[in-house]
């Protein structure tokens, strides 16, 4: 009786933690996944284009740029188009700027970047939007995360997802990135 009651106790511990990996639902919001948004599309991009958008709430901005170079996770015709958050992984701040090579943001005019990449201008945090927004100097202690896109037959570009690790101020100490629809109203096309 006790074995039979401790293995059913079991099977329903790894149920309950199984279901939500297979079944996410965001508390809350009655939300289960990430929205489909259209972004931009590809005739309106320039190598160094940026274009600025909310996403997966309403309160979150992030970069898509042309790099002009393949890159992890780029979409489009040559592999060059990616989108990261806009928020710092080392304390939340909303600045991070797209620098080209050779080039310098607006707030340190002595830093040269080497290549593509996301600087903070609050304390210094330094992405490579390269390869898939690893931390390349800086304090931040995670890479930034990256929007997942999409290029439909038309040329139009979608956001469709948020790839690991979880935006800031999100991390619950979960891998599911689905914790990032939390805390505000989900984009939504308009």
């Amino acid at each position: 009786m006790a074995a039979t009651l401790s293995a059913g106790l079991a099977i329903a511990g790894i149920a309950s933690v199984v279901k939500p990996v297979i079944f996410p639902s965001i508390p809350g919001s009655g939300v289960s996944e990430f929205p489909k948004v259209k972004v931009s599309s590809l005739g309106e991009l320039t190598t160094g284009t940026v274009v600025l958008f909310n996403y997966p709430l309403d309160d979150e901005p992030n970069l898509l740029i042309k790099l002009g170079a393949k890159a992890e996770g780029g979409v489009g015709p040559d592999g060059d188009i990616v989108a990261f958050s806009q928020i710092c992984q080392h304390l939340g701040c909303q600045s991070i700027q797209y620098v080209q090579a050779g080039g310098s943001p607006s707030c340190k005019p002595s830093y040269k970047a080497t290549g593509s990449v996301g600087y903070c201008c609050c304390h210094g945090s330094i992405y490579d939007f390269v390869n898939g927004g690893v931390v390349l100097g800086g304090p931040a202690p995670r890479p930034l995360p990256q929007v997942i896109l999409e290029v439909d037959s038309s040329g139009d570009i979608y956001a469709t997802g948020m790839g690991p690790p979880s935006i800031f101020g999100h991390d619950t100490g979960s891998t599911d990135v689905t914790n990032d629809l939390s805390g505000g109203n989900v984009v939504t096309q308009t």
